[in-house]
């Protein structure tokens, strides 16, 4: 395991100006922690679900004109892709970082999902602890802590997903910036464990897995 925490200069990558600069410091710096995060965390989360969970990189590899905002390691139970599945993240914004369990627009069952969060919303909103975060758009930074929702607002959040097209589910954690690079390599390894050891029953719930 070769991942040694993330600095300054990791976050400070999104500060960057121009496309090309900006993707040789995340080649460069962050992929190969999110690399080493992800050879780690792959075998945690097959053993989590149930599903043989496959490693994804964001390459970014679309983007012509703007330099991308955030980065990710995704988990998927597919060795091709993950966006069009119930996924799990690793990433980072120059803010914050995130570990989410994510469903997000390209996935083609929403409704079917939705339902069936909807059938669990009392259990799933007394099991996810109060300082985990909801996100409604992973193209955002913006998240909403459990702790501030009703059990009312939660399944405001499924029947959208149920109902929207585009519409997108996220819940995990973040982290601020300076606490993630005060946690260093242990803490952050640590944390990361916790919360998908929490959220993966949401997996469960979403792939009606016993």
């Amino acid at each position: 395991m070769n991942f040694n925490g993330f600095t300054n200069e990791d976050f400070d990558v999104f500060l960057i100006d121009g496309l090309e600069a900006r993707m040789e410091a995340l080649k460069e710096n962050i992929r190969p922690k999110l690399e080493s995060l992800g050879q780690h965390f792959a075998p945690t989360l097959s053993a989590l679900t149930g599903d043989e969970m496959f490693v994804h990189v964001a390459k970014h590899a679309r983007r012509t004109i703007n330099p991308p905002k955030d980065t990710w390691v995704a988990f998927a139970n597919n060795v091709r892709g993950y966006k069009m599945l119930p996924h799990f993240q690793i990433g980072m914004w120059n803010t914050h970082l995130f570990i989410w369990f994510a469903i997000i627009y390209e996935a083609p069952q929403q409704e079917v999902i939705g339902a069936r969060f909807t059938k669990r919303a009392t259990k799933i909103y007394k099991e996810i602890p109060k300082d985990f975060a909801w996100s409604v758009d992973h193209t955002k930074p913006e998240t909403v802590k459990h702790g501030q929702l009703s059990k009312k607002d939660l399944l405001s959040y499924f029947d959208r997903f149920q109902n929207v097209k585009k519409a997108e589910l996220l819940c995990g954690y973040t982290i601020d910036k300076e606490k993630a690079i005060q946690l260093g390599s242990e803490g952050l390894m640590q944390q990361i464990d916790e919360v998908f050891n929490k959220v993966a029953p949401l997996y469960k719930i979403a792939l009606n897995i016993k």
